[in-house]
């Protein structure tokens, strides 16, 4: 008996996909490839995915059709090959120029995370790195008030036909947040989804061009903030502030575990212990531990991982920021010093953990 190609496709007409219910001819599962030769018929299948629960059913499937509809004499046993669409091309990286991404969190709020990003992105400045500053803590952004502009408006700029945001330039460094956009007399009474939108237009509609840091001041807690920037951004590395207080290291290490989860897999640069002891200016030798002593250094010792700074409670800090002037550009003050050395820990630390 002679076969032709029509009487294969009718009798595969007759398998159905289990997945939507539909006949593999019509839904385009058959690919235009059918060779006969003699009573040898081979053609392909294709799927959308890889691990397409029903391939091999669906194979034996068509292998019966074929015998009880063409022919019991046609050779189809094992000449059925499975292809597979194209996945999807991966979208295009987000800040392409950036080096190093740092995140920098806390489990909670109140223990001084945003004073030691800012400080922290002064720190690398100083030490001659391209750095940008992104105030990702979305409810209640600091930043503009930390760096001394708040009266501050970033300007659009036409980048290859899009238009970009200008990141406001203060201190050597590159520096966007929400605080810049909204009434900071007002609160911020945003959805979810609505505020993850906003971070994503700050990463990826901004001109931050080339830099060697990118510091990242998440909102305290876990939340779907955090998931939108890790799917955002490929983060090269975490750091994780908190308090010596019990109180505080319990929601470190919920922060700790985000980052260590399976699926987010982001290394540990380390942790920094803010308000490590109380120092009056009166008295600069003297440390009084008003939070408790060293608790995030045993935490650091219980989860092998590096204590990267243990930076004072001095009111020259707080001035500081209210201030709108970090105290990282003080070069002359002891706090400053702590975080020039929180900076060359941090270099040190993604050096390691990007080898």
């Amino acid at each position: 008996m002679a076969y032709y190609p029509n009487l294969i496709l009718e009798a595969l007409a007759k398998v159905r996909y289990p997945g939507n219910g539909q006949d593999i001819v019509s839904a385009g599962m058959v690919e235009d490839d059918i060779r006969i030769d003699g009573n040898k018929i081979t053609f392909s299948l294709i799927f959308e995915k890889p691990n397409d629960p029903f391939a091999k059913s669906l194979v034996k499937a068509c292998e019966q059709a074929i015998l009880t509809y063409v022919g019991a004499e046609a050779e189809i046993k094992g000449n059925i090959t499975t292809k597979f669409k194209q996945a999807p091309p991966k979208p295009e990286k987000a800040l392409p120029q950036v080096k190093h991404v740092i995140a920098v969190s806390s489990g909670k709020g109140g223990v001084g995370k945003s004073t030691v990003s800012a400080n922290l992105a002064v720190a690398l400045a100083k030490a001659g790195y391209k750095v940008g500053l992104l105030d990702a803590d979305i409810f209640g952004p600091s930043m503009p008030k930390m760096f001394g502009v708040e009266d501050a408006r970033p300007m659009g700029v036409e980048m290859n036909g899009k238009e970009m945001i200008e990141p406001i330039e203060v201190m050597g460094i590159k520096l966007l947040s929400i605080g810049f956009f909204v009434d900071p007399d007002n609160a911020i009474i945003w959805r979810g989804a609505m505020a993850s939108n906003a971070i994503k237009q700050l990463i990826n509609d901004a001109h931050w061009g080339e830099l060697d840091y990118f510091v990242m001041d998440l909102p305290p807690g876990t939340s779907d903030i955090h998931l939108t920037l890790i799917q955002t951004v490929d983060i090269d590395g975490a750091v994780v502030v908190s308090t010596p207080q019990q109180v505080a290291l319990a929601d470190a290490r919920k922060g700790l575990q985000m980052f260590q989860t399976e699926k987010i897999n982001i290394p540990i640069l380390g942790l920094v212990e803010n308000m490590a002891w109380f120092t009056p200016a009166e008295l600069p030798e003297n440390k009084y531990y008003i939070f408790g002593k060293e608790g995030c250094k045993e935490l650091a010792q219980e989860r092998n991982i590096p204590l990267l700074a243990q930076i004072p409670l001095v009111q020259s800090i707080c001035d500081s920021g209210d201030a709108g002037n970090p105290i990282a550009m003080n070069n002359d003050n002891m706090v400053s010093k702590a975080f020039d050395s929180l900076a060359q820990a941090v270099v040190t630390r993604m050096e390691e953990v990007k080898q």
